[in-house]
């Protein structure tokens, strides 16, 4: 199939941006819309209808959804049962015996499914995959009828150590499949080959208290498309950048989790490879959440070990991303011992913030900036009307300027300062936890109002630039459209390196590379180019965690493997272990469709650019107190090479920019700005 019109339409929390490109024409619309909670398809449709889409003429349409992500975090999950190994119902709440909170008595843990709906059947292999205890097939027909009884609507089969035999769990699917209403039945290792009980069982548990809901939701959206004349298949994005057809994606559907974000992730490293900035720290700050990852070399991280929340990791590969909950949308308040807390509650995308005039009557960041005057009351999204900056102030110096004894202005530069120190705390982990200097890196700036922080994180953090893309507030979107198809795959070793046969690692690698290949074809989407990516994970032995090791093919040797985990190890922990032996854990795959590039310089019109920049207007804004004579621009009227000196703002329909006095912004390729950041003024 020919790529002519693509589609990339991602769901956030509080808007559902969209973004169509027409390679013949070389046309480009985007849309923003509100998220419709209730049903996200309804968001999805409103976008097509703003964008003015016809759908007949679509090729393609790539989504990023939060379905599976809101539905864990919320726990709005569909009714599980889990059949499990006798004596081992209770390891999805004892996890690793940690804590919510590090300190002090308190915390709360709901697990995915009830200890009522987790029952057990006598059966036992060891680590080597030898029988112990034969499965009591008698036994798992009165738990699987009890759970159906009980109105399950999906099952978990996960038996102690099917990783390294998986005959119990294939036969007790095979059982189940004659007796359950629906095919909604996981099966822990077919997601999750590999050790730790507790990771594979929760990843089970969450793909299969999900996939009812996410393969309800992609029927909808497939059917409503269709009414409207759409003949194409909708791929979904997965957590790990990739994309898969939805007509697959539900049997999986644990590896949508952190779909939206990864989106974002993969548009920020595609655009920074066309602007030559491969090493990136990602800040995508929407209306409700900031998401932050680390780019090196161009290439996103894609990790196994992500939690999701507190005990709840979800291992299958995802790209690394961490969030924090600061977004526009998030409210501000006064704790009784006296202190300003932001967020994470958020006002959502209905009623929003107040400045949004649709009934929000708590401060949020985005009433904040409001108030400073780096938004355009006369062009937020969203506006109904009916606010005034008085409105705003009378709240911010009632609900925060009294409780702290300032003025309503200084509350609203506190709020922001706050927020901005979360941001940063986030960035920090993702950079400095992992190695990383932060100031050999640009901050790659996006989100609906991540441009509007993006300076005063990076001077907070000695971050020399900025880059900001061309439609900051639709990256997300973007990457939907830019990104690949993707199947990843990982196979429990667990040997020392020195006992191994190496024929098994190559035999492994041959096996993944086959079933990538074939889950490409089942896709029937036509790709550039298919590329493998081959790594292992490694410990050294009486060691817990693991460290990911790049292999350069699917034929390494033990001396290869050696040499590179040993470098990656130094790397990372400055530490040589030279008189203990490495142990293999796991080999890993990663199966890429690369599918046709987009241009992006398709996201700002040509003929709309001036031949200099010049002043739409003016508006005083605060910055550290002082008042400034702040001059706007449009963006799409920029001129391709602008060199600006700040204080200055610069407007466009998806997001608004921020350039700080001290600070200066020049154009480059594909429409993209970048921020110097200059001594603080």
């Amino acid at each position: 199939m020919a790529k002519s019109t693509i589609i990339g339409v991602d769901v956030g929390g509080t808007f559902t941006d969209l973004i169509m490109v027409d390679a013949e024409t070389g046309g480009m619309r985007i849309a923003k819309t509100p998220t419709t909670l209730d049903n996200q398809a309804f968001g999805v449709l409103a976008a097509l209808k703003e964008a003015d889409v016809d759908l007949t003429t679509v090729d393609l349409i790539v989504h990023g959804t939060t379905t599976t992500t809101n539905a864990v975090l919320e726990r709005k999950l569909s009714r599980t049962g889990l059949i499990t190994t006798m004596g081992f119902r209770d390891v999805l709440e004892l996890g690793r015996r940690t804590r919510p909170q590090p300190y002090g008595m308190k915390g709360e843990f709901t697990p995915v499914i009830p200890r009522d709906l987790r029952l057990e059947v006598p059966e036992r292999m060891d680590a080597g995959g030898n029988v112990l205890t034969p499965l009591d097939e008698d036994a798992l027909r009165t738990q699987i009828q009890a759970l159906i009884d009980a109105g399950c609507e999906a099952l978990v089969i996960h038996f102690l150590h099917a990783y390294a035999n998986p005959a119990h769990e294939l036969r007790a699917a095979e059982i189940a499949g004659q007796m359950w209403p629906n095919t909604y039945i996981t099966t822990g290792h077919s997601l999750l080959s590999e050790t730790r009980e507790f990771e594979r069982g929760v990843t089970a548990a969450v793909n299969a208290s999900v996939q009812p809901l996410l393969e309800r939701y992609v029927a909808r959206l497939r059917a409503e498309l269709a009414n409207k004349g759409y003949k194409g298949d909708v791929l979904v994005m997965n957590g790990n950048g990739g994309m898969v057809s939805s007509k697959l994606v539900a049997r999986e559907a644990a590896k949508t989790v952190m779909s939206g974000p990864a989106s974002g992730v993969m548009a920020a490293a595609y655009t920074g490879r066309r602007a030559g900035e491969v090493n990136l720290l990602t800040y995508d700050m929407g209306g409700t959440s900031t998401d932050v990852a680390l780019i090196r070399n161009g290439t996103p991280p894609v990790s196994n070990e992500i939690e999701v929340e507190y005990a709840m990791p979800i291992h299958v590969p995802m790209v690394d991303v961490r969030t924090v909950g600061a977004g526009g949308g998030s409210v501000a308040r006064v704790n009784p011992a006296g202190l300003l807390e932001v967020g994470p509650e958020s006002a959502g995308a209905d009623p929003g913030p107040i400045c949004y005039g649709k009934g929000g009557t708590r401060p949020t960041i985005s009433d904040a900036n409001m108030l400073l005057g780096r938004l355009n009351t006369e062009k937020l999204n969203a506006v109904a009307g009916g606010i005034s900056m008085d409105d705003i102030a009378a709240v911010f110096q009632r609900d925060l300027g009294g409780p702290l004894g300032v003025d309503a202005i200084r509350a609203a530069e506190a709020v922001i300062r706050m927020a901005n120190a979360k941001m940063a705390g986030a960035i920090r982990m993702v950079s400095l936890s992992l190695g990383a200097d932060p100031r050999d890196f640009a901050l790659f700036a996006f989100g609906g109002a991540g441009p509007l922080h993006a300076a005063a994180l990076a001077r907070e953090l000695g971050v020399p630039r900025v880059l900001i893309p061309a439609r900051p507030g639709i990256t997300n979107a973007l990457g939907c459209a830019v990104a690949d198809l993707r199947h990843d795959f990982v196979q429990t070793i667990n040997q020392p390196l020195d006992d191994l046969d190496i024929a098994a690692i190559h035999a492994a690698f041959a096996e993944q590379v086959a079933a990538g290949q074939a889950a490409l074809d089942r896709e029937n989407i036509a790709v550039r180019e298919v590329q493998t990516d081959f790594s292992v994970d490694m410990q050294f032995l009486g060691q817990s965690h693991v460290v990911r090791v790049p292999v350069a093919d699917g034929a390494p040797t033990t001396d290869d493997l050696r040499a590179r985990f040993e470098k990656v190890y130094w790397n990372r922990f400055k530490v040589a272990l030279p008189q203990i032996r490495a142990r293999i854990v796991n080999v890993n795959c990663s199966v890429i469709g690369v599918c046709d590039p987009v241009d992006l310089n398709l996201l700002i019109d040509a003929a709309g650019r001036q031949s200099q920049a010049t002043p739409t207007g003016s508006r005083t804004v605060i910055f550290d107190g002082h008042a400034h004579d702040t001059p706007i621009y449009w963006r799409d009227h920029l001129p391709e090479d602008v060199t600006l000196e700040g204080p200055a703002l610069i407007e466009q329909l998806d997001c608004t920019i921020l350039i700080p006095p001290g600070d200066s912004v020049t154009g480059g390729v594909d429409g993209n700005l970048t921020v110097q950041i200059g001594a603080a003024t």
